[in-house]
């Protein structure tokens, strides 16, 4: 049975890029289900969806990028779903190919932009950053842990709608969820164009926000990736001042006892924070279980 497909458009005043993007959409795909999710605008977004064909679901006022991706995944009809931006810069042609990754058995995949087509210097240095953060974090290869054009099996996808933020760093989120959870992810190399409108991205709030999150999912997806170098950093500058002070004042300063036992406290929170990890991915181990017991009925 083929399976169906729902392209999902977060769109904040984005009539002009819709323009062109949905007639290209309709003409790649002519079965899928095109679902627009006008995020607040104050342009005719909804207008001119509507009268591309596209099915249109509005928020009252703008509750966010990921807010309007989670909209759009409860509201779309499709067992495997494509999300990608409405401001042009996704190339539909593209679309087919991340489809066939998912026909070869992976649960989702990514358009990796090439570092040609990334708008500035600055935009590909923290990309960068981010993606030699998360590959260590999860222990796999990230191509483009911000990208926001990928295509993915729906019912894996809404299992982690709780994690996923309302802003715009619910890629990030999500990769690192599949990740974790043991999916298998594939990446596709892609141009990404310029886009079409003024980008909603605020480079220095946003920016911030993106660390923070990156220590974020560090707690969330691999907590002793995390804690584990915190602690051992700790303990041995504490194990450093004990030698200092013994070797300067013959004694065992309060301060080392302090390093030393900090040390272990934060080892401890890595531990616990792992065990309460793995209750995210309970639902997903018991999906796959349940998978491949229907597999071995069907043979």
């Amino acid at each position: 049975m083929t399976e169906s497909v729902s392209i999902v458009l977060p769109a904040r005043d984005e009539a002009v890029g819709l323009r062109t993007l949905l007639p290209q959409l309709s003409q790649i795909l002519p079965d899928a289900e095109i679902l627009v999710v006008d995020d607040g605008s104050r342009d005719g977004t909804p207008d001119i969806a509507r009268a591309a064909g596209a099915r249109v679901i509005s928020h009252p006022y703008s509750l966010g990028n990921g807010a309007a991706v989670k909209s759009g995944a409860r509201a779309a009809r499709g067992d495997l779903l494509v999300l990608m931006d409405a401001d042009g810069q996704h190339d539909p042609a593209d679309v087919p190919q991340l489809l066939a990754k998912l026909a070869q058995g992976y649960e989702m995949s990514i358009g990796a932009r090439s570092v040609k087509t990334q708008a500035s210097k600055g935009r590909r240095m923290a990309n960068a950053i981010y993606n030699r953060v998360a590959s260590w974090m999860t222990g796999h290869e990230i191509a483009d842990l911000t990208s926001g054009f990928r295509a993915v099996r729906g019912r894996h996808f809404r299992k982690f709608l709780y994690l996923l933020p309302n802003g715009f760093s619910y890629p990030t989120t999500i990769t690192m969820a599949f990740f974790r959870s043991g999916f298998p992810v594939a990446y596709v190399p892609i141009d990404a164009r310029r886009r079409e409108g003024t980008s909603k991205i605020r480079w220095v709030t946003d920016g911030v926000r993106f660390i923070v999150i990156i220590l974020k999912i560090g707690a969330l997806f691999s907590p002793m990736r995390l804690f584990l170098p915190i602690s051992g950093v700790i303990f041995l500058s504490g194990l450093g001042y004990y030698g200092y002070t013994y070797i300067a004042e013959h004694r065992f300063t309060n301060m080392s006892t302090v390093l030393l036992l900090s040390s272990l406290f934060t080892f401890l929170i890595g531990i616990l924070s792992e065990q309460i990890s793995s209750l995210h991915y309970l639902h997903a181990e018991n999906d796959r279980r349940k998978t491949v017991r229907e597999e071995g009925v069907a043979r």
